[in-house]
């Protein structure tokens, strides 16, 4: 049976079907569960403040009062954000000695405050540097999908995505500098949305980097993910504006994006826009060269590495035998990275922006594959460093262009029930959030006869 969405939780809540204090119970059950993934998904718990705030809402609801959609509903948070009185450890060892958090994140203030009942802090790729979400510190959650081989959740918000598909939370929040939202979220079976940066506070996070970083929802619709947004942007709570799918011009890259598809993910994505143009949508097959850029950016160490070993030079001088050797090597590189290196890479960034955003300004979204392969074994990748490198390299190869971009996007689920989740990316320029919901919530109507959400 699927695990609700938020506007089916919501509603068990108002008729009385529910209580937030049975929810929150249920997501802690789960967590502890022996046989289950809730000690790989999750670092920290605190299950007498989850119950506390579950209690209180149930009161407060009591008097006929609703802070949010999100009242009473148990939410996941990512490793990276701080919750007062906890140390924020970024699925590390090496901040364990750093001081407790003195506030909330303004991210986990604003879930506070629309009525969200943390149930705890989501494992995750050490520091966010990975797609594909192995740790070695706390252990990988398996993907719901084939245990028993036991293939990655994706990454770098592993945990939050698979207390989602485990029912653990009813939503999960958490960043997005290369992929990291959309990636498990394609890959567990579920929807995540990365919004433009800016539009959501950043501040009382653990930056991987402070150029690319974004910070969004993974949850079961949608809908879901546009409620989240409004919220932790501290938008008006709107919800996206209706569209029908015929006539929405959309535009599929040619260049780059498709190439490396294996043999499940291009069979959904081909029967998927079969059946948007089916229902009406324009699509249109356009190329885009700047796409063939990104590598050779990257390959001088881009953004991501300067500015992560800024963050890092320090604590990795202090500690860094703690750091996994996969993600400390590439902070490293960012040594190597002159300023006149790091500001180059700005200015070509600008450029490319402009060029990308002149040439997609005519359609409603871009929609690509969100990740070119099913989920990977674990045991594949934990023993294999080149293994490991090339299936990271691929699984964040199309998100990363959006996050160059500035831009926003969406990852919805595009296969048919029983076979290996695979993520339909709709993408757009910065600030074109609620007009991407808005073609994501035509999309998903459209392929709900096909596709598995549960």
């Amino acid at each position: 049976m699927s695990e609700p969405t938020i506007a089916a939780a919501a509603e068990a809540l108002i008729h009385g079907d529910a209580t937030s204090r049975e929810m929150a119970s249920d997501a802690i059950d789960r967590i502890a569960e022996p046989a289950g993934e809730g000690s790989r998904a999750f670092v920290r718990r605190n299950d007498t403040r989850a119950i506390a705030m579950a209690e209180a809402s149930d009161l407060l609801r009591s008097t006929g009062r609703r802070r949010s959609v999100l009242e009473g509903l148990p939410i996941s948070v990512k490793d990276l954000f701080d919750i007062a009185g906890e140390t924020t450890s970024a699925g590390s060892t090496a901040l364990a000695r750093q001081p407790a958090a003195n506030a909330d994140a303004p991210v986990v203030k604003r879930l506070v405050a629309a009525g969200a009942v943390i149930v705890g802090t989501t494992n995750m790729s050490e520091f966010a540097f990975s797609g594909i979400g192995l740790n070695p510190h706390h252990g990988t959650p398996r993907n719901p999908f084939d245990r028993e081989t036991g293939r990655v959740p994706g990454g770098s918000s592993s945990g939050a995505a698979v207390s989602v598909s485990d029912g653990m939370a009813v939503a999960a929040i958490g960043t997005d500098t290369g992929g990291s939202i959309r990636i498990p979220a394609a890959l567990c079976g579920l929807t995540g949305f990365k919004p433009t940066a800016r539009r959501v506070s950043a501040e009382g996070v653990v930056p991987l980097s402070t150029s690319l970083d974004s910070i969004g929802p993974i949850a079961r619709s949608v809908a879901c993910c546009a409620a989240i947004d409004a919220i932790i942007a501290a938008d008006a709570p709107l919800p996206p504006f209706e569209l029908q799918l015929a006539g929405l011009r959309l535009a599929v890259p040619q260049t780059v994006v498709l190439a490396d598809m294996d043999r499940a993910v291009s069979a959904a994505f081909n029967r998927a826009l079969s059946r948007l143009s089916s229902a009406g949508a324009v699509i249109t097959d356009i190329e885009l060269p700047e796409f063939s850029e990104v590598a050779t950016i990257y390959a001088r160490g881009g953004l991501v590495a300067a500015e992560a070993y800024h963050w890092h030079r320090q604590l990795i001088a202090d500690v860094g035998e703690q750091y996994d050797p996969r993600v400390r090597v590439r902070i490293l590189r960012g040594r190597e990275v002159t300023a006149a290196d790091y500001i180059e890479t700005l200015a070509v960034r600008r450029l490319w922006q402009a060029r990308v955003e002149a040439k997609i300004a005519g359609y409603d979204a871009l929609v690509m594959p969100t990740v070119p392969i099913i989920a990977p074994a674990i045991a594949a990748l934990e023993g294999d460093d080149d293994a490991f490198f090339a299936a990271n390299a691929l699984v964040l190869r199309n998100p990363t262009m959006i996050n160059f971009l500035d831009g926003c996007a969406l990852s919805v689920p595009c296969h048919a029930p029983g076979e290996p989740p695979a993520g339909l990316m709709i993408a757009g320029a910065q600030m074109q959030d609620r007009k991407i919901l808005s073609v994501g919530l035509a999309i998903e109507a459209a392929l709900a006869s096909i596709t598995a959400f549960g």
